[in-house]
């Protein structure tokens, strides 16, 4: 015990910052003897004034024969409230409140019936000559002021219900001589989903009695739950019927033991069947979090608590402002100060073990003060006032401040008529009471008119088994629902930490969260809380659990491999320092520089056969297209700019149009040559003009004029793709006018297919230097490496795409050159004996004799 008050000490000032009042903690006597447990009785006390100054003498006679271990706490609180009050000069200066009790009287009555000693039962039923009283305080159970309503407004006495709060008692047609000074809880349902989200749990069940009280509970709860996202696992409405209760039994536990839901509302009239269902369930462990309100705080009759779980139940209680004076008070309440009643003397040997003397059962022994009040501090009755006590204590001092405005509004009467006995009319008092608005001893402000009074504060406690014995109940925290800030809840970690196990429970919830990088996706045909975590699509993001949908990365950023945050994409192109744009730009160089090796070959032994028999000249301009068709594609390579994204593709266009009509320029030589059998036929002269070699400026013409309409229209220009590679923004050349840009390819592949057609139908002319036949195998090249281009240019992205376009040029275009030229250079470097006119001559007289 020293080391768990030690732990207390330290845990106070930090509970202090949260603002939470004493009690903190405390312990509760569970006694197995008791044969009814906690269960309340009703008591109805009936208030009458004397003027004078009444002495506690007084009390002994009410105290001595009423006291019973059930209504203990409720005389204890109505006397410390009337003491104060007789003793306080500035209330009811010279006049004593006065009270009889009555207690167990719903009991009585199913016992001995109306009919029978209905004077004592119901005070003020005959008008005999006897005691007038001014008002009767009822409660704590709804079913006493019910029944002694119309008893007391016969006799014109109102009545003052100081149980919890009963919508049934509120409807003033039916009970116009009653008014309840409990305060509605109109905040209970946002204070449990307030806490409920604290510990984010969003999957729990309810369980409410079948009356109206519980049906609105149930829907002021589910509106709350809406607008924070916790959702109902299930709802248990237990009915009022014994009979459908113990048909259904089975059903209703049932019902928790097959939800998921770790976490369950109580609510609803405590002497309903809604007690006897937990009551009846004591025997099977139910391991699950409760959550309720004051009414169920109560232990059973087999000395546990009503809502016993093995985690814990949390507890809603109206706040109460601890009352130092009150402990004073309970160590005056002692059978020496009063008297020796067996009534008296029985409570104390029966709760604080004292021992009775053998010559007189009405005295005790070894029974000191210091003993009572160690006890009585651990009880859980000593350490402060209950719910029902409070409202007790209130509305004695209600009554006591109305008869203080009737005597101000007396005191002419007094003056005008000295001698005259003062008479206090019971119901002009208790129209005062409705509106009576004082601040009690505590320091709170008790406003009694229920539609002016704020929302309600909670205290939060938990309760669990301490041992077999004692029970534990700690203040975790409070509500105040009139709060002006959004922190209305507030919770103290440290003594949840100490107290409870909370944080080592699994989670009330219906689907693990999300993780980040993940998005919910609601489960069809289930609650909102129920749904599965897909990851986020590409390129977006969520950096909270539990979102609903992923963030799209902006342009500019993409993300993470956890998809949790945007990273800023790097600015990336085919530079000449890339290995790929290094081994591309080389290529380029050594094929260019091999065209121009061959051309000075050529250019060197342009008198050979093998030169001059295919239009030597034409062979010169080829190469040199071809020169520029290897350079192009340094065009592709590096950082790109306005000037080189136009060079790209107009040079490409260009000299690509050059080589290709050159092609076609000397498959029509070598077809003229060989069709030119007659010598004044026209193809002579066509042959003998040169008129071959005009087809390449009429065709560089042609695509000049388009390339100089594709300029002047929608020029090609410097883009950003974000999309064709992760992580990088691809600086490009956007081809700008697609359709011009498709017509300077449609142009170029025309020429192809022409020349590849015309070489082909020559393929078969004989001649010894006929180059007909390899002009058709490089235009075949040519043509399928762009064909081939077409499908892997769609289908790459990235810095891949430029390199496949330089590949294709450099692929094209070698074929073109090795095709063409590499058996012309093979016989002029290793076979110059073919390459000679005597051999050449030697050649066609052999051929002559033949024919």
């Amino acid at each position: 015990m020293l080391s768990l008050l030690f732990v207390f000490l330290v845990l106070k000032p930090a509970l202090l910052l949260c603002s939470l009042t004493d009690p903190v903690c405390f312990f509760r006597v569970k006694d197995k003897k008791n044969p009814e447990g906690d269960k309340d009785i009703d008591c109805s006390f009936s208030i009458h004034t004397e003027h004078r100054y009444m002495k506690n003498d007084y009390f002994s006679g009410n105290l001595d024969k009423q006291l019973t271990p059930k209504n203990v706490h409720l005389i204890f609180s109505l006397y410390f409230a009337m003491e104060e009050i007789n003793r306080n000069p500035h209330i009811l200066p010279n006049i004593s409140l006065l009270v009889d009790i009555k207690c167990n009287l719903i009991a009585d009555q199913k016992r001995s019936g109306l009919s029978a000693k209905r004077s004592e039962n119901f005070p003020n039923y005959y008008c005999r000559n006897q005691r007038k009283y001014l008002i009767v305080l009822t409660g704590p159970m709804w079913v006493l002021p019910a029944t002694l309503g119309p008893f007391l407004y016969m006799s014109r006495t109102p009545q003052l219900y100081y149980g919890h709060f009963q919508p049934l008692l509120n409807v003033h047609e039916q009970f116009p001589y009653l008014y309840q000074t409990s305060p509605k809880d109109t905040s209970l349902p946002l204070a449990m989903v307030s806490l409920l989200v604290y510990f984010r749990w969003n999957w729990v069940g309810v369980i409410i009695s079948n009356e109206d009280r519980g049906i609105q509970f149930l829907s002021e709860l589910r509106e709350e739950m809406q607008r924070n996202i916790v959702c109902l696992a299930f709802v248990s409405i237990i009915t009022n019927d014994n009979f459908s209760y113990f048909k259904m039994f089975k059903q209703y536990y049932k019902q928790i033991m097959m939800s998921s839901a770790k976490v369950v509302i109580v609510y609803g009239d405590k002497d309903s069947n809604l007690q006897w269902n937990f009551i009846l369930q004591k025997s099977v462990e139910i391991r699950r979090i409760w959550v309720s309100m004051s009414q169920f705080d109560r232990i059973t009759i087999i000395g546990d608590f009503l809502l016993n779980s093995f985690h814990g139940t949390l507890i809603f209680s109206h706040q109460i402002s601890e009352m130092s004076s009150f402990k004073q008070f309970m160590q005056t309440v002692h059978p020496s100060n009063y008297s020796n009643e067996i009534s008296l003397v029985r409570l104390w040997w029966i709760y604080f073990k004292c021992s009775l003397s053998s010559s007189n059962c009405k005295k005790l022994k070894n029974c000191s003060t210091t003993t009572l009040l160690k006890w009585i501090f651990s009880h859980k009755f000593g350490m402060s006032m209950s719910d029902s006590s409070y409202n007790l204590y209130n509305a004695v001092y209600a009554v006591a401040h109305s008869l203080h405005e009737m005597l101000l509004q007396q005191v002419d009467i007094w003056s005008e008529n000295p001698g005259k006995g003062l008479e206090f009319d019971s119901w002009q008092m208790f129209s005062l009471l409705k509106n009576i608005q004082f601040v009690n001893p505590a320091g709170d402000l008790v406003n009694m008119n229920q539609k002016t009074k704020q929302d309600t504060e909670y205290d939060i406690f938990y309760i669990t088994d301490f041992n077999q014995h004692f029970g534990l109940k700690v203040k975790i925290g409070k509500f105040s629902g009139h709060s002006t800030n959004d922190q209305k809840l507030c919770i103290s970690d440290e003594m949840i930490e100490w107290a409870t196990n909370f944080r080592q429970t699994p989670p009330s919830i219906c689907s693990r969260p999300c993780r980040p990088g993940h998005r919910k996706s609601p489960q069809e045909g289930k609650a909102i809380c129920c749904f599965d975590c897909n990851p986020c699509p590409e390129n977006e993001i969520s950096n909270m659990t539990n979102m609903d949908h992923c963030v799209k990365c902006p342009d500019d950023q993409y993300s993470n491999a956890k998809q949790t945050h945007c990273l800023k994409k790097v600015m990336t192109f085919l530079a000449y320092e890339d290995p790929l744009g290094m081994c591309l730009a080389g290529l380029a160089l050594c094929f260019s520089s091999l065209t121009a090796a061959i051309l000075a070959i050529l250019f060197k032994y342009q008198d050979t056969p093998i030169v001059k028999a295919n239009n030597q000249v034409l062979s010169y301009v080829l190469l040199i297209s071809l020169i520029f068709c290897f350079l192009c594609p340094l065009l592709y390579l590096g950082h790109p700019h306005m000037a080189t994204c136009i060079l790209q593709q107009t040079s490409f266009a260009i000299v690509f149009t050059v080589a290709i009509s050159s092609v076609l320029a000397k498959t029509i030589t070598v077809v003229l040559a060989f069709k030119v059998t007659v010598p004044d036929r026209r193809m002579r002269w066509l042959l003998a003009s040169g008129a071959p070699n005009f087809i390449i400026p009429i065709c560089t013409v042609i695509q000049l004029i388009l390339c100089g309409i594709w300029m002047g229209t929608s020029p090609p220009f410097v883009d950003e793709d974000v999309h064709a590679e992760h992580g990088h923004i691809l600086i490009v050349c956007n081809k700008g006018s697609v359709i011009a840009f498709h017509f300077v390819l449609g142009y170029l592949g025309s020429l192809s297919l022409a020349s590849f057609t015309v070489a082909f139908l020559a393929r078969n002319l004989p001649d010894t230097f006929n180059e007909a036949k390899y002009l058709t195998f490089s235009m075949l090249v040519f043509c399928s490496v762009w064909i081939t281009f077409l499908p892997v240019y769609q289908s790459t992205k990235g810095k891949a795409t430029v390199a496949v376009e330089i590949f294709c040029i450099l692929a094209s275009s070698a074929g073109l050159l090795f095709c063409i030229f590499a058996p012309k250079c093979y016989i002029i470097l290793f076979k110059p004996q073919i390459n000679s006119f005597h051999k050449f001559r030697n050649i066609h007289l052999k051929d002559e004799n033949i024919h």
